[in-house]
């Protein structure tokens, strides 16, 4: 399944840039999914991913697994570089500031994310020791 989702994304990236937010791939109803833009920290350039997320209050938690490759998204670099970032849910745009949980955090919130998605167990698995990042993302 996670070797289709991977594949999945560019799709969805389309997808949801040509209808606006409208509509995604993976169903909301199935994966609560947004669609971060954060700046390249080299580029300057807006970068778009869709991600799945949870809810923590009024933020999103995002995770930074990269399909559990051996290193960080290019996402999580450029959100550490410059945490002004927007979510686009549905059709809203929502303003968010970026930070990265605490170890204490990320543990506490670790079960409700593979509720979500029981591959991000593998995820940690197949990343080769790297710690899977999760990020806080608060609306402004």
């Amino acid at each position: 399944m996670s070797a289709a989702i991977r594949r999945i994304v560019p799709l969805d990236k389309a997808v949801t840039r040509f209808s606006g937010g409208r509509v995604h791939v993976l169903p909301s109803w199935l994966v609560p999914n947004l669609t971060l833009t954060t700046v390249g920290r080299r580029s300057g350039r807006p970068r778009s991913v869709p991600l799945l997320y949870i809810r923590d209050g009024a933020d999103f938690i995002v995770v930074a697994s990269n399909f559990g490759q051996a290193h960080h998204p290019a996402w999580s670099y450029n959100l550490e570089a410059a945490p002004e970032a927007e979510v686009l849910l549905g059709t809203r745009r929502i303003p968010v500031r970026g930070v990265r949980l605490s170890e204490r955090d990320r543990r506490r919130l670790w079960p409700e994310v593979v509720a979500i998605w029981p591959a991000y167990d593998d995820y940690v698995r197949w990343a080769g020791g790297r710690t899977i990042k999760l990020y806080r993302l608060t609306p402004r």
